[in-house]
């Protein structure tokens, strides 16, 4: 692949910037959602469904490991092409799976190259975010990343678990109707990366960040900074924790909606969960990503922090009525959905502005991704072992267990330090 000199830059993020996090979102919504729909759909345990699912959170844990390597070998800009590329072939692999006698062993495969592909691509592409923006344009430009990270998320929760719903009930074959569903998946991602090859811009500071000195002191380098860093403890605590009992809470959100009334769900269709939780949830999910994103470029992180860790917490309060009153009502279920939501996207921004915040520096690629990985982690081991609490709670008191795990995100939000005016304009 040829490259234009390093001087050579396209200076409109806009041409790049909505794009980029738009294809950011696919796959991350296969692991954490359409996945769990598609097993669902296929007649596997909810214990399973969250065990085996959470298991694909693990490349997004341990991408730290290999970030320098994206660092110091080519460009982020020939990174992002290429994974885009792969990422496109295995979902292409998984919709070929679907019809065969091992499919969940087999697709299951195929989800670990894709995510192994994904969590890099996601070094990459968070590096180039930095590089490619100044530090004025990367707080102005959060929320239009957070609003078309949430607009992949609706355009592969929305409307192709939809399309999965609609397909089944129409052929009466769930396993055609998603390898239509991945193969659409797989054609958006080769489509995505032949735009990216004509539209990102070529920063002169995207270059590999070694030339001629050793590789394996400047990859130990780069963790040994990150973990030096003032209040170490601190940020460790609050990015595991802050999502606590969220992650619990996503893995089994799904089921719940779809299980039968009498096993304590609320009784959905694939196709209605489309439009609740996928459609209208991921709408709400993008307009409060969006505020939070203004609210802090205005008024700063420091001061937004506790409202936002509010907001990402109390709505979770919804699922505790909803498994309380089991509403009939789509549209009731559906704006009970919005709030939580909203909540969850408007306070998410504070997490992301605070992973930049701690990542500023000479090896602020790396230690993004070091921040992203650990905040993988503190959503795979929950995830983990939420299918076997639900099972043993029921959904009632598994929802009121997640709104106790809420309780260590307050206390950590209360000791960590945030840099005055951090994030304000």
């Amino acid at each position: 692949m040829q490259s234009k000199p390093a001087t050579e830059v396209a200076s409109n993020p806009w041409r790049w910037v909505p794009s980029l996090y738009f294809g950011q979102a696919l796959p991350y919504v296969v692991v954490m959602l359409l996945s769990v729909v598609m097993y669902k759909d296929m007649g596997v345990s909810n214990t399973d469904i969250a065990l085996y699912t959470s298991w694909l959170y693990l490349p997004w844990v341990i991408k730290p490991l290999w970030s320098p390597f994206v660092d110091m070998f080519r460009t982020k800009r020939w990174w992002i092409v290429s994974l885009q590329l792969l990422i496109g072939a295995a979902l292409a692999l998984v919709a070929l799976t679907m019809q065969l006698p091992a499919f969940f062993q087999m697709s299951l495969a195929m989800l670990w190259l894709m995510a192994f592909s994904s969590a890099t691509h996601d070094i990459a592409a968070d590096g180039f975010y930095m590089l490619g923006l100044r530090q004025s344009q990367q707080a102005a430009f959060v929320g239009v990343r957070s609003t078309f990270y949430r607009c992949g998320m609706l355009a592969g929760q929305g409307g192709l678990v939809y399309l999965a719903g609609k397909l089944s009930e129409r052929t009466g074959d769930v396993g055609f109707a998603w390898s239509v569903v991945f193969g659409v998946l797989a054609a958006m991602f080769v489509a995505l990366a032949l735009y990216h090859r004509l539209a990102l811009p070529r920063p002169a500071a995207d270059v590999p960040s070694v030339a001629g000195s050793d590789p394996l002191h400047a990859f130990f380098a780069s963790f040994a900074a990150f973990f030096k860093k003032p209040d170490i403890g601190l940020i460790l605590g609050f990015i595991l924790t802050f999502r606590l009992g969220e992650a619990q809470l996503l893995k089994l959100a799904v089921p719940f909606l779809k299980d039968p009334l009498a096993a304590g769900g609320l009784g959905l269709t694939t196709a209605q969960v489309g439009i609740a939780y996928s459609t209208v949830g991921v709408l709400a999910l993008t307009v409060g990503g969006l505020a939070g994103g203004v609210l802090i470029s205005r008024l700063g992180l420091q001061r937004c922090l506790w409202p936002m860790v509010f907001a990402v917490h109390l709505p979770d309060l919804v699922f505790v009525y909803l498994a309380s009153a089991q509403p009939h009502s789509l549209l009731f279920i559906s704006a009970a959905l919005a709030l939580e939501q909203f909540g969850y996207g408007f306070g998410f921004t504070a997490m992301m502005l605070y992973m930049m915040m701690v990542s500023d520096g000479l090896h602020k690629t790396a230690h993004y991704a070091i921040c992203t990985g650990l905040m993988a982690l503190g959503m795979m081991i929950p995830g983990m072992i939420s299918g076997k609490m639900q099972e043993l709670l029921g959904y009632q008191h598994f929802f009121l267990y997640v709104c106790l795990m809420t309780i260590p995100a307050f206390i950590m939000a209360a000791l960590v330090h945030i840099d005055a005016g951090f994030g304000k304009k």
